[in-house]
């Protein structure tokens, strides 16, 4: 199901270095992850109405409106690091 050639794939987009051991362990999880899906395809549910919240439970967040921003220079008063006003981090891929 999941052969070497995917996993070099789900090894380089994720950013990892797995060891090969790593690497079987994960692909293994990862074939169980997938039949347990496949297995969930089997379940019928013709006439199955979708979820919803139990009656009378409604949504308890606020209503989402526009509020003044935090003022720049104190968004960055604990910053670790800043350059030329902004967040400064480290790289997220190496150059």
């Amino acid at each position: 199901m999941i052969d070497e050639e995917m996993m070099a794939k789900v090894d380089a987009l994720a950013g990892l270095r797995l060891t090969p051991e790593e690497r079987e362990r994960l692909r293994a999880d990862l074939a169980r992850i997938l039949a347990y899906f496949q297995k969930l395809q089997e379940v019928p549910t013709e006439g199955v109405p979708p979820f919803s919240p139990l009656p009378g439970v409604v949504n308890v967040l606020r209503d989402d409106e526009p509020e003044p921003s935090l003022p720049h220079a104190e968004a960055l008063k604990n910053a670790p690091e800043e350059d030329a006003g902004f967040f400064a981090v480290p790289p997220l891929f190496p150059s």
